[in-house]
């Protein structure tokens, strides 16, 4: 780990990204890599498009991706697929 502080809201980011693999883990056991890489495409998706300053845009993100993980946590999802 960078031994550079983290701010709040990459704390925030890297809950998120926490919270994704809980789900993850509860999943059923042949659809969880298509979710892992479901939520990594995500993830790095929206890195390669942001700047570390732009608060705003990380916000909105961190709001959608709270969003979608509720969505998904749900037990009638049981596989996902990458579009």
């Amino acid at each position: 780990m960078n031994p550079r502080k983290l701010s709040g809201l990459q704390h925030d980011v890297l809950r998120l990204y926490r919270d994704c693999l809980r789900a993850i883990a509860k999943k059923p056991e042949a659809s969880r890599p298509r979710f892992h890489a479901f939520a990594r495409h995500e993830f790095e998706k929206n890195i390669a498009s942001l700047r570390r300053t732009d608060a705003k845009a990380i916000e909105h993100l961190l709001r959608v991706g709270r969003r979608r993980l509720e969505q998904y946590q749900s037990p009638n999802v049981r596989d996902i697929t990458i579009v």
